[in-house]
């Protein structure tokens, strides 16, 4: 598996330094249970955060936050740690790695998906925060996802199958990261459906009407 798509610096820096919300942590996390390469650049990102802290001029008046700190890296965290490829098997082939599976409690094959239409579905996730929303879809093979652009950001983690967008094609373990500035029509690759995992943080800007009018009811 080779993956050509991968976490951006801003999403990585913050999942490091624990400032994510649950629903980009659980993609990044998921995206780094797939990924070596941006698994050796976490290394390297906390490192360099543990470096700067040392580097730090001893100043009294920080001790105090400095313990609450302390306090609260003690506590367990919310942000979904990732599995490597070594420890967890079912990081391999096209099953779910954790921390998702756990999410969804079961691998792909027992899924219950919900209908969105012309033969997409839909497996919303839930988490502790407001800020995203977390969802897994599925889009048939060959079929496209309707033309949008987007509200805010919006993350696509590649599960199974693959996708095209313009000129680049979305494999296992590649994520796609979009915003506003971005209008365009993914479609699933004819060998098989694709499943993703999708996070946003607004909702998406369809162009059909048909789909806008539909839209609360998918709740996407």
């Amino acid at each position: 598996m080779t993956i050509r798509h991968h976490v951006s610096d801003d999403l990585l820096l913050s999942y490091a330094a624990g400032s994510l919300a649950e629903g980009w942590s659980i993609a990044v996390a998921t995206h780094l249970a797939l990924c070596p390469s941006c698994r050796r650049r976490l290394t390297v990102a906390e490192g360099i955060g543990g470096e700067l802290l040392d580097s730090l001029p001893h100043d009294a008046s920080v001790d105090d936050a400095w313990a609450s700190v302390r306090r609260r890296l003690e506590q367990p965290s919310k942000a979904p740690p990732f599995a490597s490829r070594e420890t967890s098997a079912s990081g391999q082939g096209d099953g779910l790695p954790e921390p998702l599976r756990s999410y969804l409690g079961s691998d792909i094959d027992a899924l219950k998906w919900r209908p969105l239409g012309r033969g997409a579905y839909q497996i919303p996730i839930r988490t502790g925060e407001r800020e995203t929303r977390v969802r897994l879809l599925r889009i048939p093979a060959g079929k496209p996802v309707p033309e949008h652009s987007h509200g805010g950001r919006e993350l696509t983690l590649v599960l199974s199958g693959s996708f095209v967008d313009g000129e680049n094609i979305f494999s296992r373990g590649d994520i796609e990261d979009a915003d506003e500035s971005l209008m365009h029509q993914p479609v699933a690759t004819a060998d098989s459906d694709c499943i993703c995992l999708a996070v946003t943080d607004a909702p998406l800007k369809f162009r059909s009407w048909i789909v806008r009018a539909i839209q609360p009811l998918l709740g996407i």
